[in-house]
């Protein structure tokens, strides 16, 4: 269990530390010589791990680094001072932080009056009444003869033995909030793992720079180890990264959790007796053991008042690390008292209808502890399906937790992309109406190829997406397929006679060469037919889908044009992408067709150009 000290300045929390634990927590030369923390400290004992902050107003956000992450917080009050103007600072941050456990060291107690001692105790109680540590027990102490030290400790380590042992569920991650060298380890870096697991051997990246570092060894609460997991105290010796690239408020993180950002959605809460928070507010957001300007761009109302709370976008000075459900802490521009605090709610904020009643329910879907709720309510509000891998990367789902989620709620997953049942159904719906309204539009078209169809069903349909919706239509039945064209089964387009005739004639042509068949001229004077006739012809034929225009009138048949796409499929699988000059030695030819092939894939939507390659979108089977 990780303990937190929390109270006003030379009220005794390192003495008090120290005879709980015999180690000193002032560990800098200016501590010892002012007799004042002025940094965070560490101490443990086999099943308690104390941070040890310091008290003094000016040094709040350096309490705040290590606030962020402990299980209990040890609130201490010198029984001579009393409750002073930290003392209930700090319980307010503890409070904001959504710390439920905690106790209460009455200090100094062998410096005071019994009545002095009472009226302590009633000052504390009316200090706690109504807080989220009402309740909590005190401890009258006197560190420096260890009286009450005892049961202080036989205390901790009783809520200690009822702890829940955190889950490691999701990627790992650690705020650091120090980091120095140490001969034989090389750098080492420390703090509390917010959620996952870490091995020796790992690779993880320093976020947000984004730099690669290896596990070297570990220590978890300050003990040798192979592994370390959520709720725990880490020292990380890391391979791959000097000290002066690390900072305090940085994060280790599993490769997959990297995701910088400079603003996202919030809950904040305002405290009591500060003033009310008005929108675009600039603040100082202390989150993990970082510490940054921000403002604050209120979303559900024109302001805060104190003691309520509402939805928020946070935007921030520069890139930081953050997930859904972090707790953070917000004081004034001056950074002289803290003004509220609140969780993270969504690192991927929309650009837009911030503000929109549809929004604000899916914060408050997301404020909910259990995802189902949000991902229930995206999947229902969004026709082309909600993107999975945003959205677990913002809880920090693992892989078998996102895929128990998805079949609890009985989602249709494509690929990266779930969808509500009742907005699968609506798209199949789409799906055949949308080849209903062409088929009446250009009934003489034999149907409609596929990326046009796709677009007529829902332009911000993913193609996974599609091929799935369409291959379940094609199965059923619902949909037929002739050559590259889709159309309802009871449509029929039949050529002419004469034009069936005529092409009988003239198809064994484009056979004979069939990656560089002949223009509509180099047909027309090899057959002696008027050239108008065979360009007309070439025009109904792709109409009905046994041919395409490559080219200016330059058609190949279908069948070819198959053959190509299967070409190209293979090439991109080789090399990555298809370019013109592998394709070229495929098929014989010259250079140009081949980049004429190309561009006409590009056209279509079967291909994308990405500067001189062309990487495939669809697959062959597109082409019948």
């Amino acid at each position: 269990m990780i303990v937190g000290t929390a109270g006003h300045i030379d009220h005794g929390k390192t003495t008090l530390v120290k005879a709980l634990t015999g180690v000193d927590c002032d560990r800098l030369k200016e501590e010892k010589a002012r007799g004042i923390t002025l940094d965070l400290g560490y101490a443990y004992t086999p099943t308690l791990g104390f941070i040890d902050v310091p008290g003094h107003e000016k040094l709040v956000h350096n309490m705040l680094a290590g606030a962020t992450g402990i299980d209990f917080a040890l609130l201490v009050v010198a029984a001579d001072d009393g409750v002073m103007p930290q003392t209930r600072e700090h319980l307010e941050i503890v409070e904001l932080l959504g710390l439920r456990r905690g106790a209460v060291a009455l200090t100094k107690c062998d410096l005071i009056a019994v009545d002095r001692l009472e009226q302590a105790k009633t000052e504390i109680a009316g200090l706690l009444a109504g807080s989220a540590l009402a309740g909590s027990p005190v401890f009258p102490v006197a560190a420096t003869s260890g009286e009450g030290v005892a049961e202080l400790r036989a205390h901790l380590e009783t809520v200690a033995a009822t702890l829940a042992e955190p889950v490691g569920q999701g990627g790992f991650r650690l705020a650091v909030d120090r980091c120095f060298t140490l001969s034989g380890a090389g750098t080492v870096v420390t703090g509390t793992a917010f959620a996952g697991e870490v091995r020796v051997g790992d690779q993880l990246l320093l976020s947000p720079p984004g730099k690669p570092v290896r596990v070297r060894s570990l220590r978890v609460q300050d003990a040798p180890a192979e592994s370390g997991r959520a709720g725990q105290r880490i020292a990380l010796a890391l391979a791959g990264i000097e000290k002066a690239e690390v900072g305090r408020g940085m994060w280790l993180v599993a490769p997959r959790l990297h995701a910088p950002v400079t603003r996202f959605d919030a809950r904040v809460r305002v405290l009591p007796g500060q003033p009310t928070l008005q929108h675009w507010t600039q603040v100082h957001l202390h989150l993990g053991a970082e510490d940054v300007p921000a403002r604050i761009a209120l979303l559900g109302a024109d302001e805060i008042p104190p003691g309520g709370e509402n939805w928020a976008q946070i935007a921030v000075d520069r890139e930081i690390g953050a997930l859904s459900g972090d707790r953070f802490i917000l004081r004034d521009a001056g950074a002289h008292h803290t003004i509220g605090g609140g969780y993270v709610l969504d690192i991927f904020p929309p650009q837009r209808r911030k503000r929109s009643p549809e929004r604000l329910a899916m914060l408050a879907a997301l404020a909910d502890p259990d995802p189902a709720v949000a991902l229930r309510l995206a999947a229902e509000g969004q026709p082309a399906g909600v993107e999975l891998a945003p959205y677990a990367l913002n809880r920090n789902l693992d892989a078998a937790t996102l895929a128990e989620l998805c079949r609890r709620l009985d989602l249709k997953v494509v690929g990266d992309t779930a969808f509500a049942p009742a907005r699968w159904r609506e798209l199949q719906e789409k799906l055949l109406a949308a080849l209903a309204a062409e088929h009446e539009r250009a009934p003489d078209l034999t149907g409609v190829e596929r990326d046009r169809l796709r677009r007529l069903t829902l332009p911000t349909l993913a193609r996974p997406a599609f091929d799935m919706l369409l291959g379940e239509a094609l199965a059923g039945g619902r949909i037929a397929q002739t050559n590259a064209w889709l159309h309802l089964p009871e449509h029929r387009v039949q050529l002419a006679a004469a034009d069936r005739d005529l092409w009988a004639t003239l198809q064994p042509l484009l056979d004979a060469e069939p990656y560089n068949p002949p223009r509509v001229r180099d047909v027309a004077k090899a057959t002696g037919i008027p050239e108008d006739t065979v360009r007309a012809l070439f025009k109904r034929i792709a109409r009905h889908g046994d041919a395409w225009p490559v080219a200016h009138d330059h058609y190949f048949t279908a069948a070819a044009v198959a053959d190509l796409a299967r070409r190209v499929a293979a090439l991109a699988e080789r090399d990555g992408c298809a370019r013109a000059a592998p394709l070229r030695d495929e098929i014989g030819g010259g250079r140009k067709v081949a980049i004429h092939i190309l561009e006409f894939f590009d056209r279509i939507g079967y291909t994308r150009r990405v500067r001189d390659t062309h990487v495939p979108r669809g697959t062959p089977e597109q082409f019948g």
